[in-house]
């Protein structure tokens, strides 16, 4: 059943989600409504006498029509229900009805509200409950609700638990044999935590699901043995599954396709089927997925195509399939999908179209929304040795995304280096979210395609600027990377080395040339090379082995690159100089080590090759029998991406692709170490942040929902004081005798400037008149500047005070609508604006966010004294930015401010313009309940 705003003007459409339950499922809540009587006298008969005791403290065996009256009919204001849907059938409702100060019902401003849950006893335990408050939470909250209140049962300790754990601040008694539970509303640290951390284990729980299943259907497999689903089930079978493997075809007439047992339909497997391959015509997916979905099938891989990435009739039909999927409580990897592989021996799932052998297991995810660029990745990380833990290649990614992948590699212990291939970051909130903490215990490796998106591409473009895209990924650890072949590079180095402790890189081989071109590649990367040691064409193995053991030994540096180019001699083969490199990696671990060759291929097969314990050398042996540092550690030192593996040296055929690498590794590690010390969100004590929200309610008052309002100067300026920041104050002067007027107002000297849209910011024009000390000066320059630009009605002059001479700055918040809000910065002036020298950070800024903002643009030098100028204030500026970033935080009705200039002079700073945006907020913000993306 779905509702629609056109059958009911009331009903609140948008209060509709999809969630992932606690074991990985997934349930619709949405509200109750007056078609709903029979699936809720349904759903009550289902549920048992013990339950519904706790519910109405009484046996109470059926509701009476009075009752299904009472729990259908709501005014979505004092009166809501929420329920939890698979399919047609409730699962668990909830409701909440506003009461006043005598416990009676109330309408508003009655603030708080009676709650109460019911849940079907055949899903208790899934998460339902908690979903369900979350989510009746925020509609109270949207309707001016700020506390609920909850009578318990004291035996009902698993609805206790539900109220308890959610992380409200919450007061409890006992009154009359019950609980008496009081939540108020207002979300916490706590209850955010405890909310990210539900959506964590539950996403994970699902992507879990989806590579460890215990048994596959493969659908639309062809009696010839030829199509897609053929191969998919030959690769499967080839590959080792472990699990029970089936194969569907409609017109089967035998038992066996391709050695498989097989079925005319799932539901004639007559065994449970945890994951289904699907690889029929788009026409016939509907049918199938029906087929599944009333199987009990857990999780679908559609490998069809004809979806999003046919045109508009695709999309809708994409949207149509993923509604489907959701509504029997199912995950879907696809549409378009290449498949998934996981190499764990207790599964050796290859559910793609990925010939068998398939890769070795490895300590590598790798995750891709293109089939193309997964199929390119694969055979990259093959050909030199790597191999992988999963990988994920989602397709149209209508459902299953990057964010669930990193969701479930976080706590994977199987992987150590996530890379991912996206064109799209899909929601880049949650997206930086996630990484940050994912980032924080291993190394995540992002390409980013998609950047100019063609039409009629089947991923949309993102509404971000590439620049504020790096700057979002830079702020959350992500090592962001321009190509596929650096995300190969950089993931090979991680996935084996441990981090450099600096930029310090000691250069090594047998070649001068190739070392002098490496020292210029490190220093072009902002590294910090020694000079190269050259040991000659006539270096041995040993020579090598002798000298990056003495390397790895010094003080004085913190990675080694080791270049190498062919011997003239034929008896100084590759195999030697690898187990030369891996003797002295063993002798003093703990250092990264790549290697640059010049046509040596088998070098490269030799670093690479896993070796068995008999081939070691007895040093390597040694440092097996030591102890290693877990990958828990690397989190608090930064001083390992992954478990370090001395046996597997990457190697790169030229010097900037090695520099490339590692130099990502140094910045990785330096942002690693720098979590110990993330910074803080100050507070402010003269921030009037209850004024400020008066205020805006007052300028929203008679603005309608979708429309933006751009405040009135002196509106602006008010807004602004209230978080402390100082705008100079501004008077029109529409003709010379108002210019004078303004200026005993506002004292000498003062700065006469247009405000035209056309000249605004624009002092190049000469559209400005500053340090005018006399009436005289300032009615002489009032007349140059109509003469030579236009009459004052075109010009709109204004008349400012003077404030002391420093650098004109510009900063910036937006809102975007995908990203949430941004601070920005960077240098006033034309130079700086084509340049797009502009920094970024999320907000809320912490101190050093702000610190690090201001010092990341390329012309930062200017303001700490560069050429014997004066150093500004830049404490001062980091305050002004950190304010800004509050204000925004704090209200989300102020959509954009632009403060320009901000002059920074060597104490103190001030903004001389500035222009506020405001708009009603979405009814959802960032704190609102976990959800899926909509369909």
């Amino acid at each position: 059943m779905r509702m629609t705003i056109e059958s009911d003007p009331s009903y609140p459409a948008h209060w509709e989600a999809d969630v992932v339950l606690r074991d990985g499922g997934t349930a619709r809540i949405r509200p109750i409504t007056t078609e709903d009587a029979g699936r809720l006298v349904s759903f009550y008969e289902q549920v048992s006498d013990e339950s519904k005791y706790y519910r109405f403290f009484a046996p109470y065996p059926r509701l009476s029509d009075r009752d299904v009256h009472r729990f259908t009919h709501h005014d979505y204001v004092d009166r809501v229900g929420l329920a939890a849907t698979i399919g047609e059938e409730f699962i668990g409702t909830v409701r909440y009805d506003r009461i006043g100060p005598d416990g009676r019902p109330a309408s508003a401003p009655a603030d708080e509200a009676e709650v109460a849950f019911l849940v079907q006893d055949a899903h208790q335990g899934r998460g339902v409950a908690s979903a369900l408050l979350e989510h009746i939470g925020a509609v109270a909250r949207e309707r001016g609700i700020r506390r609920f209140a909850a009578e318990v049962l004291p035996a009902n300790t698993k609805m206790i638990k539900v109220f308890t754990d959610v992380g409200y601040q919450q007061k409890r008694s006992f009154e009359d044999g019950s609980v008496h539970l009081t939540l108020d509303l207002e979300p916490t640290a706590e209850s955010l935590a405890v909310q990210r951390a539900r959506e964590q284990r539950a996403e994970a729980r699902s992507v879990q699901r989806l590579l460890a299943p215990g048994s596959v259907a493969v659908v639309g497999v062809s009696r010839s043995g030829a199509g897609v689903g053929a191969a998919a089930l030959r690769n499967l079978r080839d590959s080792g599954f472990r699990g029970h493997l089936y194969a569907v075809n409609e017109a089967v007439t035998r038992d066996l396709l391709d050695g498989v047992r097989a079925y005319r339909t799932v539901e004639a497997v007559g065994a449970p089927v945890d994951l289904a391959v699907i690889a029929v015509p788009a026409d016939r997916v509907p049918d199938a997925v029906a087929a599944c979905g009333e199987h009990g099938v857990q999780g679908l891989v559609v490998l069809s195509a004809g979806y999003g990435d046919s045109g508009p009739a695709g999309l809708a039909r994409q949207r149509e399939l993923l509604r489907q999927v959701r509504s029997y409580g199912m995950r879907l990897i696809g549409p378009n999908a290449y498949g998934v592989i996981n190499t764990a021996p207790e599964v050796e799932l290859n559910a793609s179209l990925t010939p068998a052998p398939m890769p070795v297991r490895g300590r590598t995810g790798l995750f891709t929304q293109s089939g193309a660029i997964g199929i390119a990745l694969l055979s990259a990380l093959l050909r030199r040795g790597e191999g992988l833990s999963s990988f994920v290649s989602a397709g149209n990614r209508a459902d299953v995304s990057g964010n669930d992948i990193l969701q479930y590699w976080y706590e994977d212990e199987a992987t150590d280096v996530a890379l991912m291939y996206l064109e799209t970051l899909g929601n880049p909130r949650k997206f930086t979210r996630l990484a940050r903490r994912t980032a924080a215990v291993k190394p995540v490796v992002v390409a980013k395609g998609g950047r100019h998106t063609p039409a009629g591409h089947v991923v949309p473009g993102t509404r971000l600027s590439e620049d504020t895209v790096s700057a979002l990924l830079r702020q959350a650890g992500v090592i962001r990377v321009d190509t596929v072949t650096e995300l190969v590079d950089v993931g090979l180095l991680l996935a084996s080395q441990p981090l450099p402790a600096g930029p310090r890189i000691a250069i090594l081989g047998n070649s001068e040339s190739l070392g002098v071109l490496t020292y210029d590649a490190c220093l072009a990367q902002g590294l910090r090379p020694l000079p190269p040691l050259d040991l000659t064409t006539a270096a041995s193995p040993e020579d090598f082995r002798t000298a990056l053991a003495a390397a790895l030994a010094s003080d004085d540096c913190d990675a080694v690159i080791v270049t190498a180019i062919p011997w003239v001699s034929e008896h100084a083969l590759a195999d030697d100089l690898a187990d030369a490199l891996r003797e002295a990696v063993a002798e003093t671990p703990g250092k990264p080590v790549a290697v640059v060759h010049v046509e040596l291929a088998d070098l490269v097969r030799a670093l690479s090759a896993t070796r068995g314990p008999d081939d070691e050398p007895p040093a390597q042996r040694a440092a097996d029998a030591a102890p290693t540092p877990a990958t828990g550690t690397a989190a608090t030192t930064g001083t390992a991406a992954s478990t370090p593996d001395p046996d597997r040296i990457p190697s790169y055929p030229a010097a900037e692709r090695a520099v490339k690498a590692v130099a990502e590794a140094v910045r990785y590690g330096q942002w690693r170490r720098a979590l110990a010390d993330a910074g803080q969100v100050p507070e402010y004590e003269d921030i009037d942040e209850a004024g400020a929200a008066a205020q805006l309610a007052g300028l929203l008052a008679d603005v309608d929902d979708g429309a933006v309002l751009t405040l009135a100067e002196r509106a602006a300026r008010d807004l602004l004081a209230r978080y402390g920041i100082r705008v100079l104050p501004t008077l029109p002067a529409p003709s010379p005798d108002a210019a004078v007027r303004a200026a005993a107002v506002l004292g000498y000297p003062v700065a006469l400037k247009t405000t035209a849209p056309h000249l605004r910011h624009r002092a190049d024009l000469g559209g400005v008149r500053l340090d005018l000390t006399t009436e005289a000066e300032l009615r002489r320059s009032y007349e140059e500047l109509t003469d030579a630009l236009g009459k004052p009605a075109e010009l709109r002059p204004v008349v400012q005070p003077m404030v002391p001479r420093g650098v004109d700055t510009v900063v910036r918040s937006v809102i975007d609508p995908a990203a949430g809000a941004v601070l920005s910065f960077g240098l006033a002036g034309v130079a700086s604006e084509l340049l797009g020298d502009t920094a970024h950070r999320l907000v809320p800024a912490t101190d050093r966010d702000a610190a690090a903002l201001i010092r990341s643009i390329r012309a930062a030098p200017l303001l700490f004294g560069w050429r014997g100028s004066d150093p500004v204030d830049t404490p001062a500026l980091e305050e002004t930015l950190l304010r800004l970033s509050r204000l925004v935080d704090d209200h989300p009705e102020v959509i954009g401010v632009t403060l320009e200039p901000v002059v920074v002079s060597v104490e103190g700073v001030c903004a001389l313009s500035a222009t506020v945006r405001v708009a009603h907020p979405p009814a959802r913000g960032d704190l609102g309940p976990r959800t899926l993306p909509s369909y």
